[in-house]
């Protein structure tokens, strides 16, 4: 049970609202040197186990760094900016009188699952996707139906585009047989004994990916009433009140 320790530091970090990066890290050491201590190390060796960890760390990174095409796309996506890419997306979304944060929210949820469940993981993504494109056409729709909007509204809208892509993805990829968490559940249970095929394990995505598109798409319902709200309110429109 020792060896738990890493996941109570990672729930705390997390809960204490710390940098994900270094709780992690600071949790998969901990775990380390607690399997070093139940596997009957000295406490004098200690120190050395704990660089053993981080030297599997940079081994792994080593030998499993691939060039994404993010990096590729980023030059891109500035220059397209520079040249008027948001500006453009939230004249066009402002034009349809129909359309709410909420709704196009929903709709590019339905598209971010629906393609990362074909594998299609790249097409979405928040540099690509979420900066220049769905955010400012959030906004945009927001705009067209509640007029100027002040800036803790509009931060508001940015975090739920972007939690609407994480979730897209999150709950769509694991669909994918061939996706790399699939791969990572089926060798883990390999390695335990228990043969699972890839198939009914992305199978059962599916009921999760369902119960997670409901909920969440219950939420961005439930945003554009909040939005609604604030803008009839003077007060929160101006974020005086807390």
């Amino acid at each position: 049970m020792l060896v738990l320790v890493g996941i109570l530091i990672v729930v705390a970090g997390f809960a204490l609202r710390a940098n994900p990066l270094p709780t992690i890290l600071v949790g998969a050491v901990a775990t380390g040197v607690a399997a070093a201590l139940s596997s009957g190390l000295p406490v004098a060796d200690l120190p050395k186990a704990a660089l053993d960890t981080l030297a599997r760390f940079g081994t792994a990174f080593n030998d499993n760094r691939y060039f994404h095409i993010t990096w590729l796309i980023l030059p891109l996506i500035g220059l397209l900016e520079r040249a008027g890419l948001q500006e453009k997306a939230k004249t066009l979304i402002t034009r349809s009188g129909a359309a709410t944060p909420g709704r196009l929210l929903l709709s590019y949820l339905a598209v971010r699952q629906g393609t990362s469940a074909l594998g299609l993981t790249s097409l979405g993504g928040h540099p690509q996707m979420v900066r220049p494109l769905i955010a400012p056409m959030a906004e945009g729709a927001a705009e067209a139906q509640l007029g100027p909007i002040p800036d803790n509204a509009r931060f508001r809208i940015r975090s739920m585009t972007a939690a609407t892509d994480n979730i897209g993805l999150f709950f769509g990829e694991d669909i994918f047989i061939a996706i790399g968490s699939i791969v990572l559940i089926v060798g883990f249970m390999e390695q335990a004994g228990i043969h699972v095929d890839a198939l009914h394990v992305s199978l059962w995505a599916i009921p999760t990916a369902i119960v997670a598109f409901l909920v969440h798409g219950a939420r961005l319902m439930l945003f554009d009433r909040a939005l609604r709200q604030q803008a009839s309110n003077p007060g929160r429109r101006e974020g005086t009140e807390p």
